[in-house]
């Protein structure tokens, strides 16, 4: 055989790999969970297929310029759709939304100055944090004197919720070894007998798994492995979150701290330490003993592909701070001490 017939074969031969591997990608399912598309497994298998409740009007989930705010939330991703925000707009107040994210995790001794040099002339703060990175926050906020970084407002959701599971699309971003690789790793989570793990994402086999979750592959679910890493909440982190709020003085405030979904289905006693200080402090709601109760109420109270709660937990938690926030107004007898 002539070198150039034996190239031109090699040539045809490793052509058909890359169209058969680009084919392959384009028809795997466009992710639509955070753990599906960190892990690349397949939503074909672990994506939710329940509808979930109808969205809030979409009015209710847009934010306000920050000087026509009655409330600032301070969050992280379970903030970003503004879905549960929705539930304090719809009861008539203005609320605007920023995140952990965008000030390097720290929000320092003068934050609540720093909102009103900004242009905050509101009523409350609302501090929102998730279970795993709390510890985190608090370390570093508790050393941090002066916020310098501009404040930086965001109007629209920067996550658009979903009103229902994504319809076909051909998955034309994805890089070109995206579909050997989640189907092969597809397999492996579906022939595993246990747990099994890929990357930061654990699958994890849910006892009565198909009654919780509408994913096809029922009982297994997604989880963040950072759950675990992360360690537990204790009274020290509340000591920390003490030291924090002494100094959070002309605004009121509420907390929201939110169970990692792998203490909701798996560990309801984890960071019990910091709750049993934390809970009767009453600096905001109880969402630790709400998910424990709704997990095997609602199914799809978190969604099996991904972190955060669908939009049944969302609305549960917005009506829980909708509350909370009357509450803490109500009993509030300080004016704030606004400085121009």
């Amino acid at each position: 055989m002539s070198s150039a017939k034996l190239w031109l074969r090699v040539f045809f031969a490793g052509f058909a790999v890359i169209v058969a591997m680009l084919l392959l990608t384009l028809f795997t399912t466009v992710p639509y969970g955070d753990l599906s598309r960190l892990s690349r497994l397949s939503d074909a298998e672990f994506g939710w297929q329940q509808r979930p409740p109808a969205l809030p009007e979409k009015q209710f989930m847009i934010a306000v310029p920050l000087a026509e705010a009655d409330i600032v939330v301070i969050g992280d991703s379970f903030s970003m759709t503004h879905v549960w925000q929705a539930e304090l707009v719809r009861a008539g107040f203005k609320v605007t939304t920023i995140y952990w994210g965008s000030y390097h995790e720290t929000m320092c001794a003068d934050t609540q100055q720093w909102l009103v040099d900004a242009g905050f002339r509101g009523k409350l703060v609302i501090f929102e944090s998730v279970e795993r990175l709390l510890k985190e926050r608090m370390r570093l906020s508790t050393q941090c004197a002066h916020m310098t970084a501009p404040f930086v407002p965001r109007l629209i959701p920067p996550v658009t919720a979903l009103a229902e599971k994504p319809g076909f699309a051909l998955n034309s971003t994805a890089k070109l070894a995206t579909g050997i690789i989640t189907w092969d790793r597809t397999r492996r989570a579906r022939e595993a007998p246990g747990d099994i793990s890929f990357d930061e994402t654990a699958v994890r086999v849910v006892p009565n798994g198909c009654e919780l979750f509408s994913n096809p592959l029922c009982p297994k679910v997604l989880f963040f492995k950072q759950d675990q890493k992360a360690g537990e909440l204790d009274p020290g982190d509340f000591e920390r979150m003490k030291e924090f709020n002494a100094k959070q003085k002309l605004f009121p405030f509420v907390w929201m701290v939110i169970p990692d979904k792998t203490t909701t289905y798996f560990v309801q006693d984890h960071s019990k330490a910091f709750r049993d200080v934390y809970l009767p402090a009453n600096l905001g709601p109880d969402f630790f003993t709400m998910a424990a109760e709704n997990r095997t109420r609602i199914k799809d109270f978190y969604f099996p592909n991904d972190t955060h709660m669908s939009t049944y937990g969302q609305e549960i938690m917005g009506k829980m701070m909708l509350q909370a926030v009357r509450e803490t107004l109500a009993r509030s007898t300080a004016a704030p001490q606004h400085r121009d």
